[in-house]
């Protein structure tokens, strides 16, 4: 049901939703303690590639729970949400682990495939491959932005089966609906510093890919690309299966699956997320009963800094992680 447990207020000095994002990014506190230190894992697929996992290093007890954090567009173990539920995790005893993406551990992926927005085959295998290697742990996951969308997918597409793997997910700040999101993105402000941020490290990591498999696209049509959705007709769409992008958007978006989900589920979402028009969130009736929606007026992608000191100052990103985190642990 719709929640208000999560009312986040942004500090004064942080009005509107680009500026919580950037500064949330760039200068907001990301630990309270020691940065987290990680233990990298590299996992073969079951078609024959490879992922890296980084596991946090702080201690927990046998049979504390583990959460398992899937990244959002070009993030890794490094991205600032990342860092900061290491920091809630350790506080709490919580056993913690990144999942990377292919491609975006700092090493490119072997096989023509990358990663997608939908991608709930790839999270079911490594959800599974948690269950086992930690009988004893109650498994718990969240997503940020596009890891979201794809865990959400996951959920929906497993229904009564996910109980059987995890206790419980949540999806932070995820573009559920992918033809908004994706048509939001490319306009105005966000087409000109977001796509183009995202655009440097997705162009050439295609490339790459064209390198290790000569003719899986049109070279020059990719570096004549100017937004996602041109990016994904040529490249996400056909490399994994799509007809083009309309059809992996439609196809792909955790929204229409909602209600199939049976596992406890928590979805939040900034009302001011420019990559997510509020008129696109979901709705009780969309979400079905085990989907709690939080949506706080504010927050933005991701971001949700809080301010301290008597200038209300520097700002830290731990009030997001804290609030989800500790929803995940209350449904173990």
């Amino acid at each position: 049901m719709k929640s208000d447990r999560f009312s986040y207020r942004a500090p004064w000095w942080l009005p509107g939703g680009n500026p919580q994002t950037v500064w949330a990014a760039l200068a907001s506190r990301r630990h309270f303690g020691p940065p987290p230190r990680w233990k990298r894992s590299r996992w073969k697929t079951p078609d024959g590639d490879f992922i890296d996992v980084d596991q946090a290093l702080h201690s927990s007890a046998q049979e504390a729970p583990l959460l398992v954090l899937f990244h959002g567009l070009e993030g890794s173990s490094a991205s600032q949400y990342a860092v900061a539920f290491a920091d809630f995790s350790a506080a709490h005893g919580v056993a913690y682990a990144v999942p990377h993406f292919r491609g975006c551990s700092g090493e490119l992926n072997h096989a023509p495939r990358a990663y997608h927005s939908g991608d709930f085959q790839e999270i079911d295998w490594i959800l599974r491959r948690f269950a086992e290697e930690h009988p004893g742990r109650p498994l718990i996951a969240v997503g940020v932005s596009l890891g979201g969308n794809a865990l959400m997918r996951w959920a929906g597409e497993m229904g009564t089966e996910a109980t059987s793997c995890v206790r419980a997910i949540a999806s932070v700040c995820s573009p559920l609906d992918l033809a908004a999101g994706g048509h939001a993105i490319g306009r105005g402000f966000n087409r000109v510093v977001y796509t183009r941020m995202f655009m440097r490290s997705m162009v050439p990591k295609a490339l790459g890919k064209l390198e290790q498999h000569p003719g899986l696209f049109d070279r020059q049509k990719l570096l004549a690309a100017r937004d996602l959705y041109e990016f994904d007709n040529l490249f996400t769409a056909p490399l994994h299966g799509f007809k083009d992008t309309t059809d992996y958007w439609a196809r792909a978006s955790a929204k229409p699956v909602l209600h199939s989900i049976r596992v406890p589920a928590l979805a939040l979402n900034a009302r001011n997320d420019p990559f997510v028009p509020a008129e696109s969130l979901p709705t009780q009736q969309d979400a079905g009963h085990h989907v709690t929606l939080w949506q706080p007026e504010q927050g933005r992608d991701v971001g949700f800094p809080v301010s301290y000191g008597p200038l209300g100052l520097p700002g830290h990103v731990r009030a997001m992680p804290e609030a989800v985190g500790n929803w995940l642990l209350a449904h173990l």
